[in-house]
């Protein structure tokens, strides 16, 4: 994919900041910003991903009513840690 140039205006404590750490890490300042927005970036999807996923969860129970308790649910994951192979709790009304 081809890179293409953008302005990004930072106040001169925030560019003394990048410039520091990129001298420690010895990286460019570029690579620094690179590096952040991408981190930045890829953490927002899958915090987005995340609130869709609640949505489109908290929809369905509202149209179904169907559900599993919190003490099935930690019960369920118990089991998991303590290393059986047990199936998840059905939902219900």
């Amino acid at each position: 994919m081809a890179a293409s140039t953008t302005s990004l205006k930072l106040d001169q404590e925030m560019k003394e900041r990048v410039r520091r750490l990129a001298a420690t890490r010895r990286r460019s300042a570029h690579w620094i910003m690179r590096d952040a927005i991408a981190e930045y970036v890829e953490r927002e999807e899958k915090r987005e991903q995340f609130r869709q996923s609640a949505l489109a969860a908290w929809s369905e129970y509202q149209a179904t009513g169907l559900h599993v308790t919190a003490d099935e649910a930690d019960a369920w994951l118990a089991g998991l840690e303590d290393g059986e192979d047990i199936e998840s709790p059905e939902c219900h009304d």
